[in-house]
């Protein structure tokens, strides 16, 4: 009965250990601040390098308020709309009705780096919904960074999609729907798209304006799961020669496979202890 226990114990105590992890959220890119505001965005910012979306070469972006950026103009729109069939250039880890004004924290943004390259990142960090107000306690964290990679070649570059917690999908407004705690209504969208509708062009994750989908629990929950990465809550898109690869299928991540065999053995020992 004892080694049992003790066989217990030790496989719970990898479990909890290899489980826990910091924040996904990667430090940094907070240089400069979007002013606590309802709809607002930033004027041209610089990326620090430029990116080859679906053959536009930009050096500049918008930061929208509402979890997106954008490549042709600024963006105020609060209510999610279909990322397929949009004739906007934009880039959405999570296009929802984020009001900063009253509670919550601003958006921050700049460069920096990941993985050793230049990055330009952007923090919807603790951010709440419309119309804001203290009385929330729902708050939702996500970042995003585009990677330079030019060293592949000039242009190209990586989208990573980073989740920390997501308590909302939706503001009150009428056109949006949520109700009091940010949720049901026209639910966030998460993707990308070029605006021209051409097959290739864009990308909705799944999940997307499904109401309570992409929820921290839900069924596409956001913070565990993933795409191109080892890590839940961070999905990675690969623009390569003016083109996105197409995601992969979401894998086990590497601690699953430890964990299933670190217990493999132990009921492997307990047994034979059994016997003897």
């Amino acid at each position: 009965m004892k080694v049992k226990c003790m066989a217990v114990a030790a496989l719970l105590s990898l479990t909890t250990a290899l489980t826990s992890q910091a924040s996904i959220i990667e430090p940094g890119f907070n240089s400069s601040t979007l002013a606590p505001n309802d709809d607002e965005s930033t004027g041209a910012v610089n990326i620090g390098f430029d990116v080859n979306f679906f053959g536009l070469t930009f050096s500049q972006l918008f930061v929208n308020n509402n979890g997106n950026v954008t490549f042709d103009n600024a963006l105020s729109a609060y209510t999610p709309f279909d990322l397929t069939s949009t004739g906007r250039q934009i880039i959405a880890p999570f296009f929802a009705d984020v009001d900063t004004r009253f509670a919550g924290d601003p958006v921050t943004y700049g460069t920096g780096s990941f993985g050793g390259m230049l990055a330009f990142g952007v923090n919807w960090l603790n951010v709440d919904y419309y119309a804001s107000s203290a009385a929330h306690t729902n708050r939702n964290s996500f970042q995003l960074i585009l990677v330079d990679r030019s060293d592949i070649a000039a242009g190209d570059f990586d989208i990573i999609f980073n989740y920390d917690q997501i308590q909302w999908e939706t503001g009150t407004a009428s056109s949006s729907g949520g109700d009091a705690n940010g949720l049901g209504g026209n639910s966030a969208r998460v993707g990308y798209s070029n605006g021209t509708g051409n097959a290739g062009s864009f990308f909705e994750l799944a999940g997307s304006a499904v109401n309570g989908a992409l929820l921290d629990g839900g069924s596409n929950a956001l913070v565990s799961n993933r795409l191109n990465s080892r890590s839940d809550g961070r999905y990675i898109f690969n623009a390569r020669n003016g083109a996105i690869d197409t995601p992969p299928t979401s894998v086990p991540e590497a601690h699953t496979f430890a964990i299933f065999g670190l217990g493999l053995i132990l009921i492997t020992a307990m047994r034979r202890r059994q016997q003897r």
